[in-house]
């Protein structure tokens, strides 16, 4: 077995245990929430936490910190994705990459016109209708975790094509939260972040290829500026992921010369001693032997390989427990007959997998873009209804529109009710997709 395969192995089953914390995640905090200890649920996610550097405080609540500060992390990881995907993946040629960007752009404008449109309809005010980025993002770690469990037979190219999908559709999320979901933007730290994504983008043509220092500016600076800007943090996530460097430091030959060399003088110092520990020249050849296969590895591979299990095993239900906590009762579930929740439900339900499977559909009747190779139109119909999984970021920019307005909590109900929908209905048309594959 391959390193390649290997990974993939890995990621897929990654994908399996991300799905289920989600939805574990998920009916704690619902539990929670509607149990007799409901009140220890909101303290816990507002606790005060605080952040010093010198002069500089920064006080948030504990909810404040999982969804400024954790999902900035989980929209670097995305941003590496991306960077990668469009570099030497799916998205790195025009044909290749057309159909899921189309599929995409579809799939973000239809939702979000059913939304406006039902809202409107059912006379909402103008503050209902902020809501309308609600529908339009797609759970990437719920969408792959259920398409690993149901679809484990499936041709390749349709997770790359679920995953290729889900990236753009991410990176229209983050677009859509720069430009439309911002408070009052502060100049004076929208050009220190200028200023430290610029010191990111020289550190990355300097040849520095040492994580820290990318760490530093990222974090340190461009992070914190983003977050006293009034421009969503998370944005600095993908920012910083564009600025990561995706060449090796070592190339291939000095690779295989200095490895060769490290590798027999491991040899000849194992002749002299067996034991490691009684042997420092052949400690001092493991350890470069360490480096070199450090220097190998693009600092991109390197972050993205590190923390993606971060972002799909814990920071993903994280934000799942801390925000699907909404309290139930006679008049929550009225309150879905509302336009808000119609909105919500009509957009993800109907204005999802809509978007992406009839601009599939349209784009090859005119010529534009192709299948992929063993894939045909009813796996595209079926991964549509696994795009309609808004959840945990359904939920995230839920909270952007409407903050602690009273729409915030009929919204949640919604996008809730609204995914399961679209995850049963994606599960069983993949199922069966599967099932005739195999007869």
């Amino acid at each position: 077995m391959n390193e390649e395969t290997e990974g993939k192995l890995v990621n897929a089953k990654n994908d399996v245990w991300g799905g289920a914390l989600l939805v574990g995640a998920t009916l704690l905090g619902l539990g929670w929430a509607n149990s007799p200890w409901s009140h220890s649920y909101e303290m816990l996610w507002h606790i005060p936490l605080s952040i010093s550097f010198g002069d500089l405080t920064l006080e948030r609540s504990l909810l404040h910190w999982i969804n400024d500060g954790l999902m900035a992390m989980f929209f670097f990881v995305a941003g590496l994705e991306i960077k990668r995907e469009f570099l030497v993946g799916e998205l790195s040629s025009v044909r290749s990459a057309s159909l899921p960007v189309l599929c995409a752009a579809g799939g973000m404008l239809v939702p979000a016109f059913c939304y406006v449109a039902t809202v409107t309809m059912m006379g909402g005010t103008e503050r209902a209708i902020d809501g309308w980025g609600i529908p339009m993002a797609t759970d990437i770690a719920f969408a792959l975790g259920l398409f690993a469990i149901v679809a484990r037979q499936a041709h390749p190219a349709l997770r790359i094509f679920l995953l290729s999908l889900a990236i753009v559709d991410d990176l229209g999320a983050v677009l859509v939260i720069a430009i439309f979901y911002t408070s009052d933007l502060s100049v004076m730290s929208l050009s220190a972040a200028g200023g430290f994504l610029a010191a990111l983008l020289v550190a990355n043509m300097a040849g520095i290829r040492h994580i820290l220092v990318y760490g530093v500016l990222g974090i340190g600076g461009l992070w914190v500026a983003f977050l006293m800007s009034g421009v969503h943090p998370t944005v600095a996530g993908v920012l910083a992921a564009f600025a990561i460097p995706a060449r090796p430091h070592l190339d291939r030959q000095e690779v295989v010369r200095e490895g060769a060399h490290l590798l027999t003088t491991f040899h000849k110092a194992g002749q002299v001693e067996d034991s490691p520990l009684a042997n420092p020249a052949q400690a001092d050849a493991a350890r470069n032997l360490e480096r070199v296969s450090d220097l190998a590895q693009t600092p991109l591979q390197r972050l993205e390989h590190a923390l993606r299990p971060w972002t799909v095993l814990i920071i993903m239900p994280l934000f799942a427990l801390s925000n699907a906590g909404v309290s139930i009762d006679v008049e929550t579930v009225k309150s879905l007959s509302s336009p808000v929740p119609l909105g919500v439900i009509a957009g993800l339900v109907i204005g999802k997998p809509f978007g992406i499977a009839v601009t599939a559909w349209v784009a090859m009747r005119i010529g534009l873009t192709s299948l992929p190779k063993g894939v045909s139109f009813s796996h595209i119909h079926a991964i549509a209804w696994l795009g309609g999984i808004g959840f945990t970021m359904s939920l995230f920019i839920a909270n952007l529109a409407f903050g602690t307005a009273e729409h915030l909590a009929n919204a949640k109900v919604a996008v809730l009710v609204g995914s399961t929908l679209c995850a049963v209905l994606g599960s069983f048309l993949l199922w069966r997709n599967s099932a005739t594959s195999r007869t």
